[in-house]
């Protein structure tokens, strides 16, 4: 018998709405004030901190405390440098890929609002084949259309603005879904729909759960760090996105080997407490949810490393969502294991009683 599908019409409008809305790291809170008004049915009130991160509580008062945490932010641009002609140079938000920038619209975000411009890139014709140069973030710039420094500042751009792609939403082949940004957006629609299960299907929970949105994961887990000291969580599960390794060009050696459609990804990583991470598997099992495995050395990349030794040290544990082409803007993951990442949460959460603490000596 198939599993009852989870994402429905209002589901899919949201996770459209808010992948096309840019949030880009450090700027996060449009997309934010998005996540909140889809989760606003779902839970009892809300956390923000002053960088952003944002928090839906569900039994605010319980004492024993859960955290299930994506991150809000994408990668982008800083406009580092106006030249005398017009053109721009920039640095990373995060780690953005000059590889891809050739050829790409971007919008650069200033007071006055979006202002359009490209990457441009010199025609094949002009270029000498014996000694092609690649893309380098020295080398790669941005055309306004402009003629003068003076003609972009009247654009309202300057150094310091942040730049994203423009590319949206859209669905390959029925069930892929393809946008820039699924890392992470795709973690806080995912928690967002955990919420709203346990919403509709009445579900008490004896413990606080805080779905909790982060942001600045990008340039080193920053959003995470800040808000755990706030929450002081008992237990946090953590969802993001990890690599499809089965497209070219990746070592499978060295990476190992998780692809989009066989499954949400479970970590094995010192930051991942094992008797949790035994607990998500175990649950996995128990619901023929599917799922793969994968290692990481020291450390996971992810939030889970800021939960993780916080506090005094939280039980922590990573469920990541396999996805190809991580860091370009046709990222794309497939519609079944969204849903099975959302499953596991849910289910895994239902099995989590108060006043746990997963501990090696009990």
């Amino acid at each position: 018998m198939a599993k009852k599908k989870i994402i429905n019409k209002k589901s899919m409008a949201f996770l459209e709405k808010y992948l096309n809305n840019a949030s880009p790291t450090g700027y996060e809170w449009d997309g934010q004030k998005i996540w909140m008004d889809y989760l606003k049915p779902y839970v009892d009130e809300f956390i923000t901190d002053a960088y952003g991160t944002a928090v839906g509580v569900i039994n605010p008062k319980a004492k024993y405390k859960v955290v299930i945490e994506g991150h809000a932010d994408e990668i982008s641009w800083y406009v580092n440098y106006i030249t005398d002609n017009g053109l721009l140079y920039v640095i990373r938000n995060g780690g953005s890929d000059h590889q891809i920038a050739p050829s790409k619209w971007v919008n650069i975000h200033t007071k006055k609002g979006i202002v359009k411009g490209v990457f441009g890139w010199p025609a094949i014709h002009t270029r000498n084949s014996s000694k092609e140069e690649p893309p380098k973030l020295d080398n790669i710039f941005i055309d306004l259309g402009c003629s003068s420094k003076e003609e972009v500042e009247k654009l309202g751009v300057h150094v310091g603005c942040v730049i994203t792609y423009p590319d949206e939403f859209h669905v390959l082949n029925k069930d892929k879904f393809v946008c820039r940004a699924i890392d992470n957006r795709a973690g806080g629609f995912m928690i967002a729909e955990v919420a709203r299960l346990l919403h509709e299907n009445k579900k008490e929970l004896p413990f606080g759960l805080y779905i909790t949105n982060s942001v600045q994961e990008e340039i080193g887990l920053r959003g995470a760090q800040m808000i755990t000291e706030t929450i002081k969580p008992n237990v946090a599960i953590i969802t993001d996105v990890c690599h499809d390794t089965t497209t070219p060009m990746i070592n499978k050696i060295k990476e190992g080997e998780t692809k989009i459609g066989a499954g949400p990804v479970i970590s094995y990583a010192p930051a991942v407490q094992n008797k949790l991470r035994e607990r998500i598997i175990e649950t996995a099992e128990s619901k023929s949810i599917p799922f793969q495995r994968m290692a990481a050395s020291r450390s996971t990349g992810t939030d889970t490393d800021a939960f993780a030794y916080s506090n005094g040290g939280v039980p922590s544990a990573l469920i990541s969502l396999p996805l190809r082409y991580m860091h370009t803007t046709v990222e794309t993951v497939h519609k079944d294991d969204v849903e099975n990442v959302i499953r596991l949460i849910y289910e895994t959460l239902l099995t989590i009683k108060e006043g746990e603490t997963f501990s090696y000596f009990d």
